[in-house]
């Protein structure tokens, strides 16, 4: 009977940690997602699937920028990393006005 429930609960561990690593937020949910985060629109749009942590997390990593006019570099950029599975902002790097 042990050795069952020890069964029983590795299988449900191992469930749960497949689940937390599902993609279940589109690319264009994610850029949505975004570009409610900052108050500038934005001319171009960068998105790329990361996975970080010893789990392999699953985050979009959505680049908005402005360049800027001379070419080199960006008037403005945010980097915003939306959890893949649950659609939250994870974190927000640059510029969001």
């Amino acid at each position: 009977m042990g050795v069952i429930g020890c069964l029983l609960l590795l299988a449900f561990a191992a469930s749960q940690t497949c689940q937390r690593s599902q993609i279940r937020v589109t690319k264009g949910q994610a850029i949505a997602t975004a570009e409610r985060q900052v108050d500038f629109e934005p001319s171009r749009e960068q998105v790329r699937l990361v996975r970080q942590g010893l789990n392999s997390k699953p985050f979009w990593a959505v680049s908005l920028s402005i360049p800027s006019r001379r070419g080199e570099g960006f008037r403005k950029l945010t980097v915003v990393k939306v959890d893949a599975n649950t659609g939250k902002v994870a974190s927000i790097a640059g510029s969001r006005r």
